[in-house]
């Protein structure tokens, strides 16, 4: 699984979404789909407008989680 990190990047970079969107010319509502992973793919150009805009490379917005572990990353392990 693939995992965007952009809620990391916009504290690392104080910057607001609705900011980020009006840099890169994205609707806030877009970015928010896009942040909240109910989007299941991602434009190039939009990519590197984020990273232009952030100041970042692709890698430090998008993280990849191997399937047996996305329950582990998010907080649903099970009980021993």
């Amino acid at each position: 699984m693939i995992v965007l990190r952009l809620d990391r990047m916009l504290a690392e970079r104080k910057v607001s979404g609705k900011e980020l969107a009006e840099r890169i010319g994205l609707s806030p509502v877009n970015l928010s789909r896009i942040k909240t992973g109910k989007v299941s793919a991602v434009r190039f150009s939009t990519l590197e407008a984020m990273c232009r805009a952030l100041d970042c490379q692709p890698g430090d917005l998008l993280e990849y989680i191997p399937d047996d572990e996305v329950g582990d990353h998010l907080g649903l392990h099970e009980a021993d």
